[in-house]
This record gives C-alpha cells, sequence and structure tokens, in this order.
C-alpha cells in the first residue's frame, strides 16, 4: 500500500463498551410513518380473519404485511423497486420454510434451515444496504414458519395469504406518494442542511467538529442517494440538488457557513411548500448533481456478496450463531427453539462490539417485554377482538420506539410475537414465557461467543483499502485541480468525499472488532484532514464559496475545512 504505516503484528483484545447501551436516542422525523403503514398493512388482514373466525392463520399474513416496515426513508421511485424485492425475499424465505416444515418434523434439521436462510438474509440485506429493520424480520418470519404445523398441501395457499397481504402493504407504503410525492427526497435534503448547520454552528477546535463533520458527510451522501433514485430530474428536484451542494460547501468551504441560513432552508423544506432557491448559485446546466453521482463508483453488488468480500464472514458468524443458539435451546428443553434462532441473527452485527451492544439491548428489552406480556394476558384473554387490537397496539409501539434504542422497541415486539402464537390457540402462559427468556438469553450468550470466536481479518483490510482509495480520490482531485474543468472537478471533489465517508465507516467498522492488530489510526486521520483540505480547494476552484451568502455574507463560527 503506497504511502502506508506499518503497522504491529501483535494481536490484543479490546474492552466491550456498556456505558451508554441504553440511552435513549432522537426519535425519527418519521417515525409514525413506518409505524402507521404496519398497523394498516396489520389490521386489515386481521379484521378479515376475524370476521372468518381464523385468526389461526393470521402469522402467514403478517409475513406480507410486515414489508410495510421498509424503505419509508426512500424516494417513492426507489421505494417501489425496493419494495419489491422485499416482498418477493418475504415470500420466497416463506415458501422454502413452509415447504420445509411440510416435510420434516426433525427439529435438528429445521434449525439448521433456520440458521442457514438467517445467514442468507443477513449477507442479502447488508449487500443491498437496505436500511432497518434489515434481516431481523425475514429471520422471524422464517424460523416462525419452521416450527409451524403444516402439510403440503397448506403452503399454497399460506403463500397466497402472504402475497395477499404484501400486495396491500406495497399499496400503504406507496399512498402517501399521492400526497407528497417529493417527501422522501425532501426530508434527506433537510437533514443534510441540518447536519450541516450543526457542524457550522460549532465554534473553531470544537471537539465535537470531527463526529459532526462526519455526520454531515453522511448526511450528504444519503441526500444524493436519495436524489439519484427519486425519477425524472424536475425543477423543484434541481433546487434541492443545488441546496445539497450549498451544505456540502459548508462542510469544505475555507471560510465558517451561516448555520442560520443554512437551518432557514431546511425549515423551509418541511410540508408541501416551495423548495428554497438560493441566490448566487451557479446555472443549473453547470451543475452535474445527480449525473455526477452516478460518477462515483461503488462496489456491485456482486462484489459484496461473493465469498471473499467483507460481508461473508459476518454471514458465517450469523450461520454459526443462530445454528449453535437453536441447538442448545432445544437441548435445555425448548421444544420450538425459532426464538432463540430469531435472538442470534439480531446479535450479528458488523463486528464484536455492535454484536454485544445488541445483545444486551435485547435481552433487557425481551426481559420487560415478557413482563409486559404477562400483564395483559388477562385483558386478550376477553376475547378475540381484544388479542387483535392489543397486538396492533403493540405493532404500533415496536416500530414508533425502535429508533430510540432497539431495546426501547424491544418491549413491544417481545408480547407482539407472543401474542401471534396466541393466534393459533392458547399455550400455557408459564410455557410461553420461560421458552422466550430461555430462547432469549441462549440466543443472546451464543451470538456474542460465536462473533468473538470467529476471528476475522476483513474489517482491517477493509480500512486498508478504503485508506488506498482516500489516496487515489485524493491525487485524482489534485489532478482536477491542476487543470480545471468544471465537470472534471465537480466529479473529482465528489469521489474524494464519498471516499473520506466510506473511509470514516471502515474505520468504525474496524475499530469494534474484539481481537485484531492495532490500528493505523493516525494514518487515518492524516488522511481525512488532508482530504477535506483538498476538498476545500476544489470548492474555491468552483467559485461556489459565495454561495454561502446567499442570504448575505456568512458569518457563522464553524470549524474550518481543516478542523
Amino acid at each position: 500500500m503506497n504511502g502506508a504505516t506499518p503497522t504491529p503484528r501483535s494481536h490484543r483484545p479490546r474492552r466491550l463498551p456498556t456505558a451508554g447501551v441504553l440511552r435513549l436516542g432522537r426519535t425519527s422525523d418519521i417515525w409514525f410513518k413506518p409505524a402507521t403503514s404496519a398497523v394498516i398493512a396489520s389490521a386489515i388482514p386481521n379484521v378479515v380473519l376475524l370476521c372468518l373466525g381464523r385468526l389461526d392463520l393470521a402469522m402467514y399474513t403478517m409475513a406480507g404485511s410486515l414489508c410495510a416496515t421498509y424503505a419509508h426513508n426512500r424516494p417513492y421511485a426507489g421505494r417501489a423497486r425496493t419494495l419489491i424485492g422485499v416482498v418477493l425475499g418475504m415470500v420466497g424465505c416463506l415458501a422454502v420454510a413452509l415447504v420445509v416444515a411440510s416435510l420434516t418434523d426433525s427439529v435438528m434439521v429445521l434449525i439448521t434451515v433456520g440458521a442457514l436462510l438467517a445467514a442468507l438474509q443477513k449477507l442479502l440485506c447488508d449487500a443491498t444496504r437496505i436500511g432497518p429493520p434489515a434481516h431481523v424480520i425475514f429471520a422471524f418470519i422464517s424460523s416462525a414458519a419452521l416450527f409451524a404445523p403444516q402439510t403440503i398441501g397448506q403452503v399454497p395457499g399460506h403463500i397466497g395469504l402472504a402475497l395477499a397481504s404484501a400486495a396491500l402493504a406495497y399499496l400503504v407504503s406507496m399512498a402517501p406518494g399521492l400526497v407528497r410525492p417529493q417527501g422522501p427526497e425532501r426530508r434527506a435534503v433537510r437533514g443534510a442542511l441540518r447536519a450541516a448547520a450543526r457542524y457550522a454552528g460549532l465554534p473553531a477546535g470544537d471537539p465535537e467538529a470531527g463526529p459532526a463533520r462526519a455526520n454531515a458527510a453522511a448526511a450528504i451522501q444519503t441526500g444524493w442517494q436519495n436524489l439519484t433514485v427519486s425519477g425524472r430530474r424536475t425543477e423543484d428536484r434541481r433546487a434541492l440538488e443545488r441546496l445539497l451542494i450549498h451544505a456540502e460547501v459548508a462542510l469544505s468551504a475555507p471560510t465558517p457557513a451561516d448555520p442560520a441560513l443554512l437551518s432557514g432552508w431546511a425549515a423551509r423544506l418541511r410540508g408541501t411548500g416551495p423548495v428554497p432557491r438560493p441566490a448566487g448559485q451557479a446555472d443549473d446546466t453547470e451543475l452535474l448533481g445527480i449525473e455526477t453521482e452516478l460518477a462515483v463508483s461503488a462496489p456491485s453488488l456482486w462484489q459484496r456478496l461473493r465469498p471473499g468480500g467483507a460481508l461473508f464472514p459476518v454471514a458465517v458468524r450469523t450461520f454459526l450463531g443462530c445454528a449453535l443458539a437453536g441447538y442448545a435451546s432445544f437441548g435445555l428443553g425448548v421444544g420450538r427453539p425459532y426464538w432463540a434462532i430469531v435472538t442470534a441473527a439480531a446479535v450479528s452485527q458488523a463486528n464484536v462490539t455492535q454484536s454485544w451492544r445488541r445483545s444486551i439491548q435485547r435481552v433487557v428489552g425481551n426481559l420487560i417485554g415478557v413482563l409486559v406480556f404477562a400483564a395483559v394476558v388477562p385483558l386478550t384473554h376477553t376475547g378475540p377482538t381484544a388479542l387483535v387490537l392489543v397486538a396492533l397496539a403493540f405493532n404500533f409501539g415496536a416500530e414508533a420506539l425502535m429508533p430510540r434504542n432497539y431495546w426501547l422497541g424491544s418491549i413491544c415486539v417481545t408480547p407482539m410475537a407472543l401474542l401471534v402464537v396466541e393466534f393459533a390457540g392458547r399455550r400455557p402462559v408459564g410455557e410461553l414465557l420461560t421458552d422466550r427468556v430461555l430462547d432469549t438469553l441462549v440466543g443472546a450468550v451464543v451470538g456474542v461467543l460465536v462473533s468473538m470466536a470467529v476471528v476475522t481479518r476483513r474489517p482491517a483490510h477493509q480500512l486498508r483499502t478504503a485508506l488506498v482509495g482516500a489516496r487515489t480520490a485524493q491525487r485524482q482531485a489534485r489532478s482536477a485541480l491542476a487543470a480545471p474543468a468544471r465537470g472534471t472537478l465537480e466529479a473529482a471533489g465528489r469521489r474524494l468525499a464519498f471516499a473520506l465517508i466510506e473511509l470514516r465507516q471502515a474505520r468504525d467498522i474496524a475499530a469494534g472488532e474484539w481481537w485484531q492488530s492495532p490500528l493505523p489510526e493516525q494514518e487515518v486521520l492524516d488522511v481525512e484532514r488532508d482530504g477535506h483540505r483538498t476538498l476545500a480547494e476544489t470548492v474555491r476552484a468552483q467559485g461556489l464559496v459565495q454561495g454561502l451568502g446567499a442570504g448575505g455574507t456568512a458569518t457563522g463560527t464553524g470549524g474550518s475545512a481543516a478542523a
């Protein structure tokens, strides 16, 4: 690696954190959208089944209804494609699980198939970057279906129920586009402006400047990704591009930006009012916008899926964790240990530190959720209508609270999942609670132990690759500065910005591995500092600095580009 600093070969375990694991974060701006969509998509099939006296079929309709929890942060053009993939993946996994369940009663075989499906789901969700709730919902549906009594003749009908519910979930998720067709793009750009304003409002030398810059850069990249898949470029979308460029300038300009100006533009993006059109910006024909974003090379889907790729070791961890957790739980007397598989799948994260944090959150949330279920059981036993209403309430709570912290959402997920079991017929409450607690503890412990035991050097390798990529992008940007042409310079600047984001993400993942050689932290800091200085030069060369003063000369106190 050119310019790489040699790193020691010794390995040492890293301390696993406990502080802040249960701390509540800010809620999402659209927390109510996935919550409302999930409730509507679930309520309609449940009411129909309630009227028909067939609540025992609710598990199959739920498989389709839960598709409504995905892709709410994506523009509607991109959301449509994503939801189709989610529906096909969900129904496909359900079909495999039901066919296997109809062909064998061997618990060991069912556990193994469940673990294989969970690993495949983890791999595909990470490779496609589908976002929350990622692979966990898929694992929940397929694992539960594996242990549902089934005959081969019932499978087509159950798949049909899932498909019908999934079609309804698709319509529910796409319906807001009739009222606010540009809502997701506006929210993404608003988030980028607000993040840039937070950075610009920090005094020079503030220790929070580094994380604030990284957060703003990631928010800006998310904004460009949203605009990339938003369909036809309308005048409003061109205006959104210009606002994103202003956010980029706020991070890269050699002079401070005005945080009030950026915040004001962000506030005006709420609702359906006109998109702000800052004065002093170059003409649209000179702003490549989305075309420049498309020019940024990213790893192909096959590169991310291939066995030697960075995601493959995590998929191996997922398979081993789910399989061993299922076997252990079954050995301890749980007859249908699907929740142990789901818990191990949920614990399987990008690195050991994240797996450790998720295991604590999962255990705390599930144990409290079990107590909540015990408290509401008398109410649900008053009749099927009460059962359906309480389950829908927990469904809403799970989606609404999950963005605050995973453990808080799990408090609602656990009783909701237990109530689904009740749909098929009452089971002894004590048995349900004992199995769920045991499955949770076994799945969390085994999942973390497997994450520690399956040592991988891929994160460190990815970090070295990201360092090379950032240095290459910086050289290309400097070459463009030497012979500046507007389109070439802007494209080189965006490639460099993208490479710096990838470098920071690779560093964060590598830093969370438990047992590895020391990371080239100083080299990462040097590359980031030099890269941001180069970005500032590209901004100056493009003549975009004056764009910060659309409402007057910028007077903010944000840190410089080299901060």
